[in-house]
């Protein structure tokens, strides 16, 4: 992997990663050149017991531009500069424009509960410079970059004092909130573990102390013995509908044995993710013959500077649909309670997903 860090007109930070070496002398653009003027902040909900940010400066932000005037877009035209520079490059990693959390916050208004600013960090990651492209659509070896990009984001975060989770995950499709027309992710870093990996990693540290052994790693052997949710396997990695899906059409993927962040992942297992990946996101298209919507968040251990032996690194899918003309929206069960209603069965849906054919490589 080649990488180069350059500075935005507007103070924001650009890396470039590549297959390839990187030619010097590429210039990063911004759509402004005016600094940053975000103040986002956080207050404690009492009642349950987390965090909420609030950053209304999001309010201004860029929702599904015309082609013509996408900031992502190249361009040569010096009146709408894209956030992605000319040049010879896979990946691409920036600064949000318009973050809910920055590393450098630091106010934060006096409230009737507690308050702090809302230090983190929100990073874009574009998969690819061609707006047509997607994750089903990429190479197999650009999908094994990726994997080492969130890696070296991993790193890179966990050098910066309070952080202590990284949260990778990708919104793709308008159903989902998608506000940009280039194929990309985003990257989430907080001071704190946030409410949902912070209960995994109870249920997961419980069951390492009374088990010896991982279970999430118990959990995918299961899977493998019953084996009638699975999508793809090889010998470093998996991908099923798992057998508690909470969502119609939900997907796991995982290495098979255990590691905690991208950082541990072998090359041939960031290779059987990236099969892995690839096969799920084309079963998804395929299944409904357009771009299937969907969340991708990717679960790792904190970067605590503690050991997490319980964790196993995991990706979890979410689309949004029930049927394939019907959208599930969450229920009252689900947002008030908590306890998600699945209409479907997973071996009813696994069974859907296992029927479509796919062909990882030309």
């Amino acid at each position: 992997m080649y990488s180069q860090t350059l500075w935005k007109p507007d103070g924001r930070q650009l890396t470039l990663y590549s297959r390839h070496p990187i030619a010097a002398g590429i210039t990063a653009t911004s759509p402004s050149q005016e600094p940053i003027q975000a103040h986002p902040h956080r207050r404690w909900h009492p009642l349950r017991g987390e965090w909420v940010a609030y950053a209304s400066h999001r309010q201004g932000r860029t929702f599904m531009p015309p082609v013509a005037y996408n900031p992502l877009a190249p361009t040569q035209n010096p009146q709408f500069p894209s956030e992605l520079p000319q040049g010879n490059y896979d990946i691409a990693v920036f600064d949000n424009r318009f973050p809910s959390m920055m590393a450098g916050a630091t106010e934060a208004p006096t409230t009737i509960v507690a308050s702090l600013p809302a230090n983190g960090v929100c990073e874009v990651v574009v998969f690819s410079q061609n707006p047509e492209a997607s994750l089903s659509r990429l190479p197999l070896e650009h999908l094994e970059l990726l994997f080492q990009v969130w890696a070296d984001r991993t790193h890179v975060i966990s050098q910066i004092p309070q952080m202590q989770y990284v949260l990778p995950f990708e919104n793709k499709g308008v159903e989902v909130g998608v506000t940009l027309h280039h194929p990309h992710g985003q990257i989430y870093a907080y001071p704190f573990v946030p409410p949902v990996p912070a209960r995994m990693g109870d249920c997961q540290r419980t069951y390492f102390e009374q088990h010896h052994q991982g279970l999430l790693q118990d959990l995918i052997q299961k899977e493998i013995t019953d084996n009638q949710r699975i999508l793809y396997q090889d010998e470093w990695a998996i991908a099923f509908v798992p057998v508690c899906a909470r969502y119609p059409y939900e997907v796991w993927i995982a290495p098979i044995q255990p590691v905690t962040t991208f950082l541990d992942l072998t090359t041939e297992q960031r290779s059987g993710l990236a099969r892995a990946l690839k096969t799920v996101t084309l079963k998804y298209d395929g299944l409904w013959q357009r771009p299937f919507p969907y969340l991708m968040a990717w679960f790792q251990a904190p970067i605590d500077g503690q050991p997490h032996p319980e964790w196993h690194l995991h990706a979890e899918f979410y689309p949004p649909y029930r049927t394939a003309d019907k959208l599930k929206y969450l229920a009252g069960t689900e947002l008030a309670a908590g306890m998600f209603a699945n209409d479907t069965l997973p071996e009813e849906k696994a069974r859907e997903l296992q029927a479509v054919s796919v062909t990882l490589e030309p």
